[in-house]
């Protein structure tokens, strides 16, 4: 493959999807960037290969098809992360979660699928045993905000009540919010509140990530 067509293809496989929004976010002309493609990234300034390359979270040497042989590379997005666990037990309070604390965390795009690069979503992990039968504790879970009048029974939401936290599978019935465990641990019961209860919901988990030992 050709270096422009190589660059070309990364550009819209990123989350910008076109060129003229990538050269915004690298801060690159468009015009140098088509120029880029068109010529193979002859004559192209390092300044502005560098640019291209970090957009692109790629090295220097892939963008310019010179990497070693063997060499893999993946195009990865930068998330909001909360430190502080949440809990997949019984609520617990959660003093971590303000925007001051809040870190970045990168991850691969062929691993958030659809939901790569979307700014709003973050993420952070679970403690507890309380949705061992779908994610084990300590799972990183990606969070997409989301309303109440936008959940569906059975989605797996991250919710609060007076900033006691917890994760769990959501169902509403009339004026009941009803948070179900889905865990082997039989102590786990479903939580119940009313919908003029003090219930914040931060937001549907879209995807989680397990390690393994």
């Amino acid at each position: 493959m050709r270096k422009g067509e190589r660059l070309e293809k990364l550009i819209e496989n990123s989350k910008h999807k076109n060129v003229y929004r990538f050269s915004k976010e690298a801060g690159v002309p468009y015009t140098t960037l088509k120029s880029f493609i068109e010529r193979d990234l002859e004559k192209a300034s390092i300044d502005n290969v560098v640019k291209v390359a970090k957009e692109l979270n790629v090295t220097v040497e892939h963008l310019i098809g010179e990497e070693k042989e063997g060499y893999s590379y993946s195009i990865m997005s930068d998330y909001a992360f909360y430190p502080t666990a949440i809990s997949a037990g019984l609520p617990i309070n959660v003093d971590g979660i303000t925007n001051d604390q809040v870190e970045k965390i990168s991850l691969p795009d062929s691993i958030m699928g659809k939901w790569a690069g979307k700014k709003d979503i973050f993420i952070t992990k679970i403690n507890g045993d309380s949705m061992d039968k779908i994610m084990p504790h300590g799972s990183l879970i990606a969070v997409k905000p989301i309303t109440l009048n936008e959940l569906k029974d059975g989605d797996m939401v991250v919710f609060s009540s007076d900033y006691d936290y917890s994760v769990k599978c959501f169902y509403q019935d009339g004026d009941r919010l009803i948070f179900k465990p889905e865990s082997y641990n039989k102590k786990h019961a479903d939580q119940i509140y009313s919908v003029n209860d003090n219930i914040e919901i931060h937001g549907k988990v879209i995807l989680y990530i397990v390690e393994r030992d």
